[in-house]
């Protein structure tokens, strides 16, 4: 089998579908990634070399609003796949979904998968215009390129039930959800709970939607409680038009807030020296990809009762729930926590590691993945 996968942005390729992308050359099948980024000296088309995966770069702007340049990709990705031929195709995020799809079906790919990882901003509940209107196109744009896939997948029930609610995909439409993207138990392995002064801390782009200013001001009122308590935030700025500015963070840490370590190579270091992983988004998410590598190391979880998000908390034995847009509860939670005695720590620890070996094992999830792939869907 000959297989492409299209991706916005060339390092997720590594960093969330690289288990999946070996397994699959691992079964023997020919393996190609389109995405932006990939062109001659890039790390990650090195990278996806060595893995025996054919690397192909495409002018694709993931965050654009630019007819004309969503036209070219369009017609970029058609002629990479006539020229490939591939047997099966798969999108993952928006506009690899949407114009990679319309792709395949121009070129005649057999198989079209469109893997749905959230929803993003382009679903962010709004009364404003200019939402409704992003909305609206957002939605005839994926009606189009979903009426012609042959399997779509979600990360959640919550996104399959508003695509079906809206008409998105069909009542007929071939549907799966699967357990988020997965993550690797052996990279990712437990570590115990780090001793010293409770230590949060929120791994994200620097979006505002993530979160990242009610991270701030809850940090700000549990610190005026508890003094000793530590905030780290990890990310990179964003060019998104939804995202928090520079001068914002160095004011937070100025006021000594909380920590900012920017964009990291690794984040295993700074997430095992933390105690609870925090990510108070009401950016539509698949499964976060930050909460699952939190389960995996035991660490606590704090999010919003959001779509995806609620998917990693186990009833409340591993974390805490909060509503989004609510610094106060936020705090309160934070607050909770970092009264909590070291046997409640220990107990949730436990729980968090137990929810990611039970549910979010990549080898599990993979095993789905390739089922859906490859057409076998009997099992799932």
């Amino acid at each position: 089998m000959r297989f492409i996968i299209i991706a916005g942005f060339a390092g997720s390729l590594l960093n969330f579908r690289g288990p999946l992308l070996q397994a699959l050359v691992a079964r023997g099948h020919e393996v190609h990634a389109a995405a932006p980024g990939l062109g001659a000296g890039s790390v990650e088309a090195e990278r996806l070399r060595e893995m025996g995966i054919t690397p192909h770069d495409v002018p694709m702007d993931r965050t654009g609003l630019s007819p004309l340049a969503d036209l070219r990709l369009l017609a970029a990705l058609a002629r990479l796949m006539r020229r490939l031929r591939p047997d099966v195709m798969m999108g993952y995020t928006v506009k690899p979904v949407i114009w990679g799809t319309l792709a395949a079906w121009l070129a005649r790919v057999p198989r079209r998968v469109a893997l749905i990882t959230g929803l993003g901003l382009s679903f962010n509940e709004g009364t404003g215009a200019r939402q409704r209107l992003l909305t609206a196109l957002v939605s005839g744009l994926y009606r189009a390129a979903l009426n012609r896939a042959d399997m779509v997948v979600f990360q959640n029930r919550d996104d399959l039930a508003l695509f079906r609610e809206r008409a998105i995909v069909g009542a007929g439409a071939q549907t799966r959800v699967v357990d988020g993207s997965g993550i690797d138990l052996d990279r990712f392995a437990r570590v115990p709970l780090p001793d010293g002064p409770m230590r949060f801390v929120l791994v994200a782009r620097m979006i505002a939607s993530k979160g990242v200013r009610e991270f701030a001001e809850a940090a700000r009122r549990t610190r005026a409680r508890h003094p000793q308590v530590q905030f780290d935030l990890i990310g990179g700025l964003d060019s998104n038009p939804d995202s928090v500015t520079a001068e914002e963070i160095d004011r937070w840490q100025a006021e000594q807030v909380l920590t900012w370590h920017g964009q990291v190579a690794d984040v295993r270091p700074l997430m095992r020296a933390a105690h609870v992983v925090v990510l108070p988004s009401y950016y539509r998410e698949g499964v976060p990809r930050s909460l699952l590598e939190a389960l995996a190391l035991g660490r606590l979880i704090i999010t919003t009762d959001m779509p995806g998000c609620r998917e990693t908390l186990d009833g409340g034995s591993n974390g805490m729930l909060v509503p989004p847009r609510d610094a106060a509860a936020l705090a309160g939670a934070m607050d909770r926590l970092a009264s909590a005695s070291c046997g409640e720590l220990l107990k949730m620890s436990d729980a968090s590691h137990r929810l990611a070996r039970e549910r979010f094992d990549v080898h599990r999830v993979n095993r789905d993945m390739i089922a859906v792939i490859e057409g076998d869907t009997q099992g799932i």
